[in-house]
């Protein structure tokens, strides 16, 4: 395994984050295809034996319980000083807004919430999920810095927005003297590369590590054309997000399988391979040992410079989907993927 700096932060990662959005209480959240404890843990002790340090949840995911899960793990299987924990909060919700909860205090809860969930004393990274057009910059930049300050969260970053956002916020920060992001977490893969338009060269010039999720866009750059899974099947959001491009992406596709085969390796460990040249630390989920372990063997793989060309040249822009095509004024009042679901969020 090799190992980073998360931009200009002290955390060193490993290059491989396990994302944990597919553990979880199926019955009890967004996704209906998640890992239940038992499985859950044998994945996040397999990461932990391959030297994956960094593992990546979220208040949203299936109501609490993925942080549930991870905390328990962690807590079994590591010391709290080897891993870097992150984790993420959503925006105000309009019943919040209503009553009168202001940004610094919605973050509070959050955070308090998460770290019961987690059974942790403070979190390495603690994440702005989503963009909120209804909540001040000042107040939500404001609310981090007092979280870091109290020792709640080490360090803070960033997922679903603009270039222009991330610059913004960090701005602001600096100017007032609070904590800045330190970290991006967006839609990157060799599907969708919208990231490499502005992002990407804020992020090399500033510092700024990418953590993109769907590095494997929900399983379709690791499966041959035809073959399915579970997760294929049932996620209906990342059908959402892909199934529209289905055609000009098989290409793509088709040549990963191609070199997979050319190579003696997995699918999977041709497209992270690929990835890892671009980013500091892909979000990898795993429901599968397997998925993990080919996760982690692409950080031996070396793609040559006319395999990487081969792998880009058939890319054609996309248009923004998922959460970061509700990143406006207008579509951000709509209803959101994610939510904190029953969750009791203690109001004192």
């Amino acid at each position: 395994m090799s190992y980073a700096k998360l931009g200009n932060s002290e955390l060193t990662v490993s290059r491989i984050c396990l994302g944990c959005m597919g553990f979880g209480d199926a019955k009890n959240g967004q996704h209906s295809w998640t890992l239940d404890e038992e499985h859950s843990r044998e994945i996040i002790k397999r990461g932990l034996e391959l030297g994956v340090n960094f593992f990546d949840t979220a208040i949203a995911y299936q109501s609490g319980t993925s942080e549930q899960y991870l905390g328990r793990a962690i807590r079994d299987f590591a010391k709290r000083e080897d891993v870097v924990v992150a984790t993420k909060f959503l925006p105000r919700t309009p019943e919040e807004i209503a009553a009168g909860i202001s940004g610094q205090r919605h973050i509070e809860q959050m955070i308090n919430i998460s770290l019961k969930n987690l059974g942790l004393e403070y979190v390495d990274l603690y994440i702005y999920h989503m963009w909120d057009y209804e909540t001040p910059l000042y107040d939500i930049m404001e609310g981090l810095d007092r979280i870091v300050k109290a020792g709640k969260a080490r360090y803070i970053g960033i997922s679903n927005c603009f270039a222009y956002q991330l610059a913004k916020a960090n701005a602001l920060a600096e100017k007032e003297g609070f904590a800045k992001f330190v970290s991006i977490q967006g839609h990157y893969n060799l599907i969708f590369r919208e990231e490499e338009r502005e992002m990407a060269k804020l992020c090399l010039e500033d510092n700024i590590a990418m953590t993109p999720y769907s590095a494997l866009a929900g399983g379709r750059l690791s499966k041959h054309p035809g073959e399915i899974s579970r997760r294929l099947e049932e996620d209906s959001y990342a059908k959402f997000k892909y199934d529209a491009t289905a055609e000009q992406d098989a290409v793509i596709i088709r040549r990963v399988a191609e070199l997979a085969e050319k190579r003696g390796v997995s699918m999977t460990e041709i497209s992270l391979a690929w990835l890892l040249t671009k980013v500091t630390a892909p979000v990898v989920g795993a429901t599968k040992l397997h998925h993990i372990e080919g996760a982690v063997k692409a950080m031996d793989l070396n793609l040559t410079p006319e395999e990487m060309v081969y792998l880009e040249e058939a890319y054609i822009p996309h248009r923004l989907v998922g959460v970061m095509a509700q990143n406006t004024p207008t579509a951000a009042k709509g209803p959101h993927v994610w939510s904190t679901g029953n969750q009791e969020i203690d109001e004192a």
